[in-house]
């Protein structure tokens, strides 16, 4: 995993095995619209489908991808062909207790079931800790999508409790800074 800074555009590229996480850009927003208005894809994150028209969601996605801070950041998850697949990110970044939340989307099916998932999220566990200085990264996901918790699980998290949201059941998974390196390498005040 390697971290980029683009000298053309001073974007920053983060490099896996399978896929490049790269900043999101307003080319990005028909496939962010078609996946965010397909049933089945909003249904794997507890949220309903669009029911804004094309152009009134362009209008917030622009503002959306201009305006990202260091507590939110959003990714565009390429193949190393660069072509768009789905997006990632990190969010609620509590300074306080050095966490922060991870969410990832797979839109595109043909890449379903074929390791892109989980190369995106341990591209981006790697960016969040070394870079941004969290110990512990932690996740919600459906209780019965069980593909998302395999690749979670894959990537090192574990459960660590259950929660319900707006009616859904969900599993809590964490990680822990640990796991980038060993505990025995790690300042106390790091693990």
């Amino acid at each position: 995993m390697t971290a980029m800074l683009t000298r053309k555009t001073q974007v920053k590229s983060l490099h896996g095995q399978k896929v490049i996480l790269r900043e999101k850009r307003l080319a990005d927003a028909a496939n962010d619209y078609a996946w965010g208005s397909d049933r089945e894809l909003m249904c794997l994150d507890a949220a309903e489908p669009f029911e804004v028209t094309f152009a009134e969601f362009l209008v917030s996605y622009g503002e959306e991808i201009t305006h990202q801070n260091k507590k939110h950041r959003r990714f565009a998850i390429e193949t190393l062909a660069s072509k768009h697949i789905g997006n990632c990110t990190y969010y609620g970044i509590d300074n306080m207790h050095k966490e922060a939340e991870l969410g990832i989307m797979i839109g595109d099916r043909e890449y379903w079931g074929k390791g892109y998932g989980s190369d995106a999220v341990t591209t981006l566990v790697y960016h969040i800790f070394r870079d941004v200085g969290v110990r512990r990264i932690h996740l919600h996901t459906l209780e019965w999508n069980i593909r998302a918790q395999r690749c979670f699980e894959k990537c090192g998290f574990t459960p660590c409790g259950h929660i319900v949201k707006r009616g859904h059941e969900f599993i809590k998974m964490e990680l822990y800074r640990g796991w980038l390196e060993p505990a025995s390498v790690l300042p106390d005040s790091e693990r």
